[in-house]
């Protein structure tokens, strides 16, 4: 009697799992899982190497560094570049969902498109813009204070736009606040690989030569790692509102309706 008494009672305050029979949901829990674990590890690298790796080396004698560096950096951009790009190509996956739903709710399924190729419209053009400034200038634009605020006014206009073609009474807060977030991840992903990655690939190269054989580092070797910092450095700091709108995506409705 005792046992049974038991055994009902623990059936009775068991969880209940009820997983969701819809595969769109099943594909998003999916895609989300993936986006997070790819974006630590992308952005847990990106702070490592501003925050950590970068004043390190610069601590280091230069002999200590040219054997530590090709080690160090090669593995580091592996992960860093791979996890960009997988972070970046599911999180477009996940948008593309819920620009669909958005056009199906408002009646209007070939708004999918359009709203997809104004996206990549006005941050492809923001890019193009930030690359330019981010390079390393003489004169007035060799002051990186000067540099950032122009391109904050640039991310804040292109955000600005691209939140104004995409508002009406049926489009999500997800929908909205993503357009933002993301479109600052695509930039940091074009950044990842168009500046850093081609940088540090010869900074490895030459590194791991000057430490084996003793060739010099080449003169525009200076530029080149300038130009990788500052970008680092650019994505560092679009990092921050950039997980703002992804977190508010969900879960801090202020630009559009809550649900879909």
């Amino acid at each position: 009697m005792i046992t049974f008494s038991f055994v009902s009672h623990f059936a009775a305050v068991r969880p209940h799992l009820s997983f969701p029979q819809n595969p769109t949901a099943n594909e998003e829990i999916v895609l989300r899982w993936i986006h997070i674990v790819s974006g630590i590890i992308w952005i847990g690298l990106l702070y490592f190497f501003n925050l950590v790796g970068t004043p390190t080396m610069k601590a280091l004698e230069d002999a200590t560094r040219r054997r530590v560096y090709p080690v160090l950096m090669s593995r580091a951009m592996h992960w860093f570049r791979w996890s960009a790009l997988i972070t970046v190509l599911v999180g477009l996956r996940y948008y593309t969902i819920l620009l669909q739903i958005d056009a199906q709710n408002s009646g209007q399924p070939g708004l999918l498109g359009r709203w997809l190729g104004e996206w990549f419209l006005v941050w492809l053009v923001a890019y193009a813009i930030i690359y330019a400034l981010q390079m390393p200038f003489g004169g007035p634009l060799a002051n990186g204070g000067i540099r950032a605020i122009l391109i904050a006014i640039v991310i804040i206009a292109a955000s600005w736009i691209i939140l104004s073609w995409n508002a009406g009474p049926d489009v999500s807060n997800a929908h909205l606040s993503i357009s933002v977030g993301g479109g600052l991840g695509l930039i940091m992903l074009m950044n990842a690989w168009g500046i850093v990655w081609r940088a540090q690939k010869r900074m490895i190269q030459w590194t791991r030569a000057s430490a084996e054989n003793g060739a010099p580092i080449p003169e525009r070797a200076a530029k080149m790692l300038q130009f990788s910092n500052f970008a680092s450095r650019t994505a560092f700091w679009l990092s921050f509102p950039m997980l703002f709108f992804m977190a508010a995506a969900e879960h801090y409705p202020f630009l559009g309706s809550i649900g879909h």
